[in-house]
């Protein structure tokens, strides 16, 4: 495994592994490994012939009062995750060699980031296509990986490839819980043993509202209702937004016909999460 930190060097090897006819995949992280990345690097490992992941913590998708500076940076770990689990390359810049002081360029994709998490945190999804679009510059991949549990990133990130012409598969793997159901995210460091146990309250939300749809709920506000309530029990939770889409173009349903993202952004003490499900009607079992 090589550990790249220049911009021209990562794009030269890239170049080399293309002009050998070789597969690129990329996983593009932040750091702070986990099981969840990691299923990621797996599925890219199986598709690709090299398989390189990016850390980097992207500061221009951190609002001012969000936690930039204490966002988990285990460099020794990372490296050793990755090596383990058969990386090829890291792609670790720094700040300033992606946004050197005259960067003037931003990525936006249109109304998709508005909603959602995008209310709370303007600007964050451009901040986000604008770190993608580079990377996807830099080290060229055939494949790029993301997960599910950052739903509307997925979805962005899929308009932008297919709107700018990059040619790259966005596949978009399923979320990896803890065995009680907790998604993971770099961000539960921050939950305290109390913060941890209500924590739960998002997936079992998730999993109340699947069991309203199955029973034959349509309505969402219904649904949404009851979500409600039961994160509400928890003493430390504070609802940011809970949100019924269609989970192509990100609106908001009243009525569930068929498929659905139910969506969720919920604080426990000072540490945001976030969590979702894709249901589909046609695949529920009454």
């Amino acid at each position: 495994m090589k550990i790249i930190r220049g911009i021209k060097a990562m794009q030269g090897s890239s170049g080399k592994c293309k002009k050998k006819g070789l597969r690129i995949g990329l996983v593009p992280t932040m750091g702070a490994l986990h099981e969840g990345h990691l299923s990621l690097v797996r599925s890219c490992r199986r598709d690709n012939d090299i398989t390189v992941v990016s850390i980097f913590v992207n500061p221009i998708q951190f609002g001012p009062k969000e936690d930039l500076k204490r966002y988990p940076r285990p460099a020794g770990k990372d490296a050793m995750l990755c090596r383990e689990a058969g990386v090829d390359y890291i792609f670790y810049p720094s700040a300033r060699d992606m946004y050197p002081p005259d960067f003037k360029t931003g990525v936006s994709v249109r109304e998709l980031g508005k909603g959602l998490c995008g209310a709370s945190r303007p600007g964050h999804f451009d901040g986000v296509t604008t770190v993608v679009a580079k990377l996807f510059n830099i080290v060229r991949p055939d494949n790029a990986y993301f997960g599910q549990k950052d739903a509307q990133q997925a979805v962005i990130i899929k308009r932008m490839a297919k709107d700018l012409d990059f040619g790259i598969n966005i596949k978009v793997l399923p979320i990896v819980r803890e065995k009680d159901g907790l998604a993971l995210s770099s961000r539960n460091i921050y939950l305290d043993r109390v913060g941890r146990a209500e924590a739960l309250c998002l997936s079992a939300a998730l999993r109340l509202a699947k069991d309203l749809i199955i029973s034959g709920q349509r309505d969402t506000r219904a649904v949404i209702r009851a979500m409600s309530a039961l994160i509400s029990s928890a003493k430390n939770a504070d609802i940011e937004y809970i949100k019924i889409v269609d989970p192509n173009n990100l609106k908001e349903i009243e009525r569930i016909n068929d498929e659905c993202l139910i969506c969720l952004a919920v604080r426990i003490g000072k540490t945001r999460l976030i969590d979702n499900v894709v249901i589909k009607r046609s695949g529920l079992k009454k």
